[in-house]
C-alpha cells in the first residue's frame, strides 16, 4: 500500500492554485460522465492501515486454497506490522542513495535523523548515551564484550545458557583474536541459575551478558543480576528486544552499563535476514568508547541549531591505537525506518504494541496447552514467544502446518540436540483471535 502524505488541506490549497473548487471540476474534461458517481457511496466504517491491508490481503488470496501464510516464527526475526509511511520516508532519494557522511555537517537531514534515533533508543533502554547503530544485535553484543574487556582489563565473559545461539557464536568468532574464555551459565525452568551466577563470578570476569527475554522468550530477573554484580567490577551488557520495552522494566533501571539487541521489530521488514538493526546504548562513563559513530546538537555562532558528528572512534578518525572499533559507518537506512516508526506509534502505541504481543501470545500459548499431549518447555514468565514440546516431531509438525497455511515457528532441533520435538512460537499484535484459533484447530488435525 502506497502512502499519500496530502492532507485535505494541502488538496484544497492545490485546486485553488489551479483555479478550481472541487476534484470533480479538475476530472470533468478528462474523465466520461457516465463514470463518474453523482450520489455517495454507501461504504461500512473506515479502518485503520492495518486492518484495511488485511482485508485486501483476504480478498487477493480468495482464489488460493491454503490463503495468505500466517507467519508464528520468531528466533529473532518478527512479523510486526510496517505503516506505510515508513517505506515512504525511507525510500526517499536523499536518504535512500546517501552513502556514509564523510562531509557529516552538509548532511544536517541525514544527521538529525540520527540524532532522533539516538534519543529514542536512549529513552526506551533508560540509558544516558546510545551511538548511531550497528550492523546488527548479535554484532552489538561483541562490539559490547570488547568495550567491556577494554574497560575492566580481563578476558572472561559470563553468557546464559538460554542466549540466542547466533550471537553466541557471532560473539565467539568476533573474540577469537582476542583469546576472550567464555563460560555459559546454567539455566532453571528457562532462566538463568542466579547461585550458579553467583559461583561463577570472579575478578577475572569482565563482562556478564544477559538476554531479556531470553532465546527461549523467558523473562529474566534484571534486578537480581544487579544484586548479584553488585561488588563485582564486571559489565552487566543486557541484549534486549526492543518491542518488549513497551511494557516491561529497562535496562537502565536494573544497573545495566550497555545495553545490546535487534531492531529489525522497530519498522524493519524480516527481509529474508537483513538488513537489520543493530542497537547499541550504554551508561555515559561508556561515551567515548562506543564503536561507531555518535551524532550531537549544538549551536553556530548565529545562535542556530545544527547537528554534528560528535564523537567517531574509527581508526581512520583517530589515532590507532586510540581507536575502539574498525567498524565504518552505522545501519542509517534501518535507523530512519526505526525511527519514523517510533514516531509514528508514538508512546500509547508503542505500549499497547507489547501489551497485544504479551496478551496474545498468553493466549495462544494457553490453548496449545489444552491439547492432549502438548506440554510446556518451562513455566517461566514469557512476553510473546514460548517453547513447547509436542507429541510428534516439531520439524514434521511444521512441514504439516506449512502445508494448511501456517508458519508454526521455529522448531528448536535446529539449535539444540535432544529437542526434535520441541518448537519455539512466536505472537505478534498482527495476529488476530481468529487466525490463532485456526492455528489451535490445524494443529490438533495435524497431530493426530
Amino acid at each position: 500500500m502506497g502512502y499519500i502524505p496530502n492532507t485535505p488541506r494541502d488538496r484544497d490549497r492545490m485546486l485553488k492554485s489551479l483555479g478550481l473548487d472541487s476534484i470533480k471540476q479538475l476530472i470533468g474534461n478528462a474523465v466520461p460522465k457516465d463514470l463518474i458517481l453523482d450520489e455517495e457511496l454507501n461504504l461500512p466504517k473506515p479502518l485503520c492501515e492495518f486492518e484495511g491491508m488485511e482485508e485486501a490481503k483476504a480478498l487477493a488470496f480468495a482464489n488460493v486454497d491454503n490463503g495468505c501464510t500466517i507467519s508464528f516464527m520468531g528466533a529473532g526475526a518478527y512479523d510486526h506490522f510496517i505503516p506505510a509511511a515508513v517505506g515512504h520516508v525511507a525510500q526517499r532519494p536523499e536518504f535512500e542513495t546517501a552513502y556514509t557522511p564523510y562531509q557529516a555537517e552538509v548532511s544536517q537531514g541525514t544527521l538529525q535523523a540520527i540524532f532522533e534515533y539516538q534519543s529514542m533508543i536512549c529513552m526506551l533502554t533508560g540509558m544516558d548515551v546510545s551511538n548511531a547503530s550497528m550492523y546488527d544485535g548479535p554484532s552489538a553484543l561483541a562490539e559490547a564484550v570488547l568495550l567491556a574487556m577494554g574497560h575492566v582489563r580481563k578476558k572472561r565473559v559470563l553468557v546464559p545458557e538460554n542466549l540466542h545461539p547466533h550471537y553466541l557464536k557471532v560473539l565467539r568468532t568476533y573474540t577469537e583474536p582476542s583469546e576472550v574464555v567464555i563460560d555459559t551459565v546454567p539455566a532453571v525452568e528457562g532462566v538463568t541459575d542466579m547461585a550458579a551466577l553467583e559461583e561463577m563470578l570472579d575478578d577475572e570476569v569482565c563482562a556478564v551478558v544477559v538476554q531479556n527475554p531470553n532465546f527461549l522468550g523467558c523473562i529474566e530477573d534484571g534486578f537480581e543480576f544487579e544484586r548479584v554484580m553488585a561488588n563485582s567490577k564486571a559489565l552487566l551488557i543486557a541484549v534486549v528486544d526492543p518491542v518488549s520495552l513497551g511494557i516491561m522494566v529497562p535496562p537502565g533501571e536494573y544497573g545495566a552499563d550497555i545495553v545490546v539487541g535487534e531492531g529489525q521489530s522497530l519498522g524493519g521488514s524480516i527481509g529474508y535476514g537483513g538488513p537489520y538493526l543493530g542497537v547499541m546504548a550504554a551508561k555515559k562513563k561508556f561515551t567515548r568508547k562506543l564503536p561507531g559513530r555518535l551524532i550531537g546538537v549544538t549551536t553556530d555562532n548565529k545562535g542556530r541549531r545544527g547537528y554534528v558528528m560528535t564523537l567517531q572512534t574509527r581508526e581512520q578518525h583517530i589515532r590507532r591505537a586510540k581507536a575502539t572499533s574498525n567498524i565504518c559507518t552505522n545501519q542509517a537506512l534501518c535507523a530512519l525506518s526505526a525511527t519514523v516508526y517510533l514516531s509514528l506509534v508514538g508512546e500509547y502505541g508503542f505500549k499497547n504494541i507489547s501489551k497485544m504481543c504479551y496478551h496474545k501470545a498468553h493466549y495462544l500459548r494457553k490453548n496449545m496447552l489444552a491439547i492432549e499431549g502438548v506440554k510446556p518447555v518451562n513455566n517461566a514468565s514469557y512476553f510473546r514467544e514460548f517453547a513447547v514440546e509436542l507429541p510428534m516431531n516439531a520439524t514434521r509438525f511444521f512441514e504439516l502446518m506449512s502445508h494448511e497455511g501456517f508458519l508454526a515457528g521455529v522448531p528448536l532441533s535446529r539449535f539444540y540436540e535432544g529437542r526434535d520435538n520441541q518448537i519455539l512460537i512466536a505472537v505478534t499484535e498482527k495476529r488476530s483471535r481468529e487466525q490463532m484459533d485456526r492455528f489451535v484447530g490445524t494443529a490438533i488435525e495435524v497431530m493426530e
